[in-house]
């Protein structure tokens, strides 16, 4: 079960549809139940209900099953037996031999029927013999759909075939005991069209035959497209390791992946896939993350690096300690995402379900018409009937309910593939619109590990004293800059060996030599949002961070100083400007490396049509120096964390539909501002929560990627919709003119069916 007691959410996985109007009619009889809100998707056989309150499930499988349909709550993903064959799904198989025993009886009937030269003496009856089974055991399925629905006062799709083949048969055996079609000797030949005869002489046990066998036909293709549409999200939920190495008291023990817990420590040998998230305590090795990242090459990682489960060791011998198992995975998460998403519905499909549930009625009203019209008009109740016959067999609307849920299934399994997660189809909707892409800079465009490049100090101050004083007071923030200079000052020598270095005032560069220094406790620490940190270390009062913050506490860095700050800000580095007792002391200048696909993402970004915008809260000259390497002419600098939503609400107050690409925390209410959010899998969970679409990868081209797979997914859908619609509104008028054969308006009722979900398994191909 797919609920949370925070949202009270539950799923049910539903059996028994055949159409999209049975989807409409569960959702429908959900929906009247008091504090229920209902989706239910034809495509993946699934309702999604959130519940205000609490409310038991049986209430809900009970409300489904006095609709004539079966639920229940889906099992765990591991109790799962469906490895995607289909001998495993009993529908898929039961379809199947109807199918064949369907397509081996008809074939002879067809051709008896529509070749003149076939027909010896006593065909007609050889005819009924083998079409007789086709119509009642062949098309059982839809008979008793049918008769379901009856009783629940509904039409479907169901109820169309089963009454075209029905009333088809039924004239057949009229014509054949009480009419002249009996008669040995009898023959007649096969017309595209709907021609005057003797309706007693005529039979139509072809077009019932038919009729069956291509639905059937249709219905098969279609079911096992749909289970292939749905292979990625299972080869999503395959992809985790069946059992894992724990060490208890130093001793590996093999255990099933349930019985870990966060906290155990597990071996990872090479070629092994990795249980769970978590850190690596030991070992080094290089990891396969493409099932997840689609990222192809191998990542290094050693002891403090995080990895993720259902990752490949592809080297050495890895101890890693549990942080997150079970269903709190990054692999069960995006699992997750992947089903709510295909679970949802697009507007154009609300709109494809309304026009589904009152098709059916208004299709059985437009084939009594043409019965009443062409018997008045032509007094030939058999032509009246065949035509009649046609409108219902042509208008069956699966091709409309398949449009959108099997172009939205294949496409968000493809993108999970690829390491892209779409939380939802109206994310589509936003994706076609996104005119201006804004783009945060740290850990986004660049690497987002920022390092010490150089420290400059003033003249007579110590630059191993301003980094370690520095140093320690940036310890105790968590901002990129801040824990780069307190890795600098940690990995520093000691001030008592750095007065012996040359070039006590001048450059001096942070080294790794000697052992690491111990950082002095920070007393009266505050952080400055933005602008940076105050505290007293050693008995000093010190100020890191912006010329503003020290401005505010009437400090004036030399003109060399701000000479040393601007050369570094026009290089792209960050220069951090360190005072204390009253007196600016230094420079920190702190680098971070652009990331080598940003450019090529850029251009990407343009070619779809956005505006890029890179946002930071640099100052304007690093900004700008760091858009020149990536070919962003817009910048958006030194911006506090807490003004970048309304940044986004301004470009949206210009008229701009916003795409916004970030990863940290003070992203979060950016991203859920903008029209369109986006996180890169490597940064927050709160990013990440916020965002309409999760780049699992690293890499700022997974965002071009994402928009280019859901403006094809959106095209798909379009495409579909369109094909459904003008095959209906084309296809009706001709059956009802009287040109259209019975059995050639069946087998185009399916190749549509057939044709739409073939259209959207086409999105598997996506690069």
């Amino acid at each position: 079960m797919s609920t949370a007691a925070a949202d009270n959410r539950i799923e049910l996985a539903i059996g028994g549809m055949t159409c999209a109007s049975c989807a409409m009619r569960i959702e429908k009889k959900l929906n009247k139940l008091d504090g229920v809100t209902a989706t239910v998707n034809y495509a993946t056989e699934k309702a999604q209900v959130s519940v205000d309150g609490d409310l038991d499930p049986a209430v809900l499988i009970a409300e489904v099953e006095n609709a004539g349909y079966t639920a229940q709550l889906p099992a765990a993903p591991k109790d799962r037996a469906d490895d995607g064959s289909e001998s495993e799904d009993p529908e898929l198989r039961s379809l199947r031999q109807r199918l064949i025993g369907s397509a081996v009886l008809s074939v002879p009937v067809i051709l008896l029927a529509m070749i003149p030269a076939l027909q010896f003496t006593y065909w007609q009856w050889a005819s009924l013999a083998l079409a007789a089974p086709v119509i009642v055991w062949g098309a059982w399925p839809f008979h008793r759909a049918a008769w379901v629905n009856l009783r629940h006062g509904a039409a479907t799709m169901d109820t169309l075939i089963s009454l075209g083949t029905s009333a088809a048969f039924l004239w057949s055996l009229y014509a054949l005991f009480f009419g002249t079609a009996g008669m040995p000797g009898m023959s007649h030949g096969f017309s595209w069209t709907v021609t005057p005869t003797d309706g007693a002489g005529n039979i139509y046990l072809e077009v019932a035959a038919g009729v069956t066998t291509f639905v059937l036909a249709g219905r098969y293709f279609e079911k096992r497209a749909k289970r292939q549409a749905g292979a990625a999200l299972r080869a999503l939920l395959e992809l985790g390791a069946k059992d894992v190495a724990v060490l208890r008291g130093g001793v590996e023990v093999r255990v099933p992946i349930e019985e870990l817990r966060v906290g155990d420590e597990f071996v990872v040998r090479p070629g092994e896939k990795i249980a769970a998230d978590g850190v690596v305590s030991s070992g080094t090795s290089a990891v396969d993350a493409s099932m997840i990242t689609g990222e192809s090459v191998p990542v290094e990682v050693g002891p403090g690096d995080a990895v993720t489960g259902a990752t490949v060791n592809a080297g050495g011998r890895l101890v890693v300690r549990a942080t997150r198992v079970g269903s709190d995975t990054q692999l069960a998460q995006m699992a997750r995402l992947v089903e709510e998403a295909q679970s949802g519905k697009a507007e154009v499909q609300r709109l494809a379900d309304l026009i589904s549930g009152v098709f059916v009625p208004i299709v059985i009203g437009i084939a009594l018409v043409t019965l009443v019209a062409w018997a008045v008009i032509s007094g030939d109740w058999s032509m009246a009937f065949t035509a009649a016959v046609a409108v219902l067999i042509i208008a069956c609307p699966c091709a409309l309910g398949l449009a959108t849920p099997t172009a939205l299934l294949v496409g968000t399994g493809r993108g999970a593939q690829l390491g892209i997660l779409i939380k939802g189809p109206e994310v589509l909707e936003s994706t076609r619109r996104v005119d201006t892409i804004v783009l945060d800079k740290t850990g986004t465009v660049t690497e987002g590990r920022m390092s010490v490049a150089s420290v400059i100090p003033t003249e007579g101050t110590d630059a191993a004293q301003l980094l370690r004083l520095a140093g320690a007071i940036e310890d105790a923030s968590e901002h990129p800059i801040a824990q780069a200079i307190a890795k600098a000052a940690v990995a520093s020598p000691a001030p008592e060996r750095a007065k012996r270095d040359e070039g006590r005032s001048g450059t001096a560069e942070p080294r790794d030599e000697g052992r690491p220094v111990v950082l002095p406790e920070v007393e009266s620490f505050q952080n400055v949002e933005g602008r940076g940190v105050t505290g007293v270390v050693d008995g000093h009062a010190v100020l890191v961070g912006r010329l503003s913050l020290l401005e505010d506490w009437a400090v004036h860095p030399s003109q060399d100083l701000l000479d040393a700050k601007a050369q570094a800000e026009a290089s792209g580095q960050t220069a951090v400007l360190v005072a204390w007792d009253g007196e600016a002391r230094g420079v920190i200048v702190v680098s971070d490396r652009v990331k080598e696909t940003s450019a090529e993402a850029v251009a990407s970004f343009v070619k779809l049509g956005l505006t890029p915008i890179l946002l930071t809260g640099d100052n304007e000259a690093a900004a700008r120096h760091i858009a020149a390497q990536v070919g962003i002419s817009e910048v958006i600098a030194e911006v506090l964390p807490a003004e970048k939503l309304s940044v986004v609400a301004r470009l949206q107050g210009e008229g701009r539909i916003v795409a916004m690409v970030g990863d940290g925390v003070n992203d979060a209410p950016a991203l859920a501002q903008a029209d369109l959010g986006m996180a890169m899998g490597t940064g927050t969970d709160v990013a990440i929560e916020a965002s309409d679409i999760t780049l699992v990868r690293g890499d700022l081209r997974a965002a071009a990627d994402a928009i280019r797979l859901s403006r094809r997914t959106l095209g798909t859908i379009k495409g579909n919709l369109f094909w459904a619609f003008a095959y209906n509104t084309a296809a009706i008028p001709l059956a009802a003119l009287g040109l259209l054969n019975p059995m050639i308006a069946g087998a185009a009722m399916a190749f549509s069916s057939v044709f739409v979900v073939g259209n959207s398994l086409r999105l598997r191909r996506f690069r």
